[in-house]
């Protein structure tokens, strides 16, 4: 009888499937004392493209559906009229009697009317009906120090209104002036030096701030400005997947190169906030002033047939794992970074909502915050992180990331990973014992998108690939999925 050799050959098609799984590790600690702001989930409303008119305000109407969706997620502010808008927007043509209020031209946004029937009066309703507070960008463009006064007192001088949160201009570097940081400076402490404070509403005023990494900006402000005359600084910073303005890439058709570049370009605002940070804490060690990063988020071609002032773009699964890994740099440094405003809530940029006449869809971005809300004005737990690193051509991002919080008891732990092929098994020694709940949101591929004919093709489900067994927390990751884990004590 002879004797059979059989030799079995395997053929890796793919070097990812070949790759035994890999492992990060992580220690998560005790309560630093630092709170993570609700403002930091804040969102943007713009006079631009669907954003307001057949967004929030339809047939003279504020839309419940989208009212109703976010108070789901806990939407700490809004900010409005803008924005590039804000610094052409004068308030009084939006107050009275809406048939008798002007008629005016968008010149900032594609040059189309304005009938101002959505105006500071529907601005505080809709703040109301959400439960959220208004954060006003004020004219200093071409507005005065004396419109805005009387914008300040209108609202907060003996009336039920009581907004806190104002932008002294927006973007003063560009759209908002072409200003020198000097100049700015200068007009800055001119304004402030007019803007009251009334009973019951004392001023949390925001410094028109950096363009991404213009630290010399920063540096004028810190300077001249300091942090004894202002609430806070904003920083704007848009994430474009080409990592250039124009083209921008499309928002549903897009390689695994163009994913990972978008990764690393989102995570690039670490970078830049540490550079800013480091500059305000010459002048300011008490962390006194917040970094306000109130414009945000992914920033693409907008879709075919649509006009190009409109900015309206689809918004992936790729949109959503940018989104948790820059919720979870914000958290990770919130003794400084006490709010930011994603741009923008519905229709415009990286949006929450896709609206279609009357039809509502929430976003991959939408389902994140939900499952961030848990950190508002919770106390972040100090994280370190050993990942694995995912590389796709020249660029590299460590696959995992995450961030932390205590509140009221309960244990909070977002967690992403950005690797496309592979699930990662993550070892988290932690300080919490109890019961464990976990969410979940992924989808088979990066570029999956909820429609208007399939709204849940990206949605939140239950996660139970997790245990926590003596202070030892473990879970599976699977590839670009957002994990929410919660101990329950």
């Amino acid at each position: 009888m002879r004797s059979k050799i059989i030799f079995i050959v395997t053929v890796c098609l793919s070097p990812y499937l070949c790759r035994a799984q890999e492992t990060a590790a992580i220690t998560i600690g005790d309560s630093s004392g630092v709170t993570i702001s609700k403002y930091i989930y804040g969102q943007f409303a713009e006079h631009l493209g669907r954003g307001i008119y057949d967004g929030f305000y339809r047939d003279g109407h504020i839309r419940t559906d989208i009212v109703n969706a976010l108070r789901e997620i806990k939407v700490p502010d809004l900010r409005w009229p803008g924005g590039c808008f804000a610094d052409q927007y004068h308030w009084r043509d939006g107050i009275g009697p809406k048939e008798e209020r002007p008629k005016t031209v968008n010149t900032t946004w594609g040059m189309v009317t304005e009938d101002n029937s959505f105006g500071t009066n529907e601005f505080m309703e809709l703040c109301k009906e959400i439960g959220c507070e208004p954060y006003i960008a004020g004219n200093v463009g071409t507005g005065s120090p004396q419109e805005m006064k009387d914008w300040i007192t209108y609202l907060n001088y003996d009336h039920h209104y009581h907004v806190s949160l104002w932008g002294v201009g927006n973007e003063s570097w560009g759209c908002g002036g072409n200003m020198t940081p000097e100049y700015y400076a200068n007009l800055y402490n001119h304004f402030a030096a007019f803007l009251p404070d009334y009973p019951g509403s004392h001023l949390k005023k925001v410094i028109s701030g950096a363009n991404g990494d213009d630290y010399h900006w920063t540096e004028v402000m810190m300077k001249q400005v300091g942090p004894d005359n202002a609430w806070g600084l904003s920083l704007h910073y848009y994430t474009f997947p080409t990592g250039k303005w124009k083209p921008r890439g499309s928002a549903t058709h897009f390689s695994e190169q163009e994913y990972v570049h978008t990764l690393v370009e989102a995570e690039n605002i670490d970078t830049i906030i540490a550079h800013h940070e480091r500059i305000m804490d010459r002048y300011d060690p008490q962390k006194k002033l917040a970094l306000m990063i109130d414009e945000w988020g992914v920033w693409t071609d907008v879709e075919p047939g649509t006009p190009g002032y409109a900015m309206y773009q689809q918004n992936s699964l790729r949109d959503a794992l940018a989104a948790a890994t820059t919720l979870n740099i914000f958290n990770n440094r919130a003794d400084r970074v006490r709010g930011a405003n994603l741009a923008q809530a519905v229709n415009v940029i990286q949006s929450l909502i896709l609206t279609k006449g009357d039809k509502m869809i929430r976003t991959p971005t939408y389902w994140v915050f939900d499952l961030y809300k848990d950190h508002q004005d919770a106390k972040l737990l100090p994280v370190q992180v050993q990942s694995p690193l995912y590389n796709y051509g020249k660029d590299t991002v460590k696959a995992v990331n995450l961030s932390a919080s205590i509140k009221d008891g309960l244990t909070h732990v977002t967690l992403v990973n950005l690797d496309a092929h592979q699930s990662i098994r993550v070892n988290a020694q932690i300080k919490a014992q109890g019961q464990l709940s976990g969410q979940i949101l992924t989808s088979k591929h990066f570029t999956d998108i909820n429609t208007f004919g399939h709204p849940e093709t990206v949605k939140i489900v239950r996660f139970t690939d997790a245990k926590l067994n003596n202070n030892e927390l473990t879970a599976n990751l699977p590839p670009i999925s957002v994990v929410e884990l919660t101990i329950k004590p």
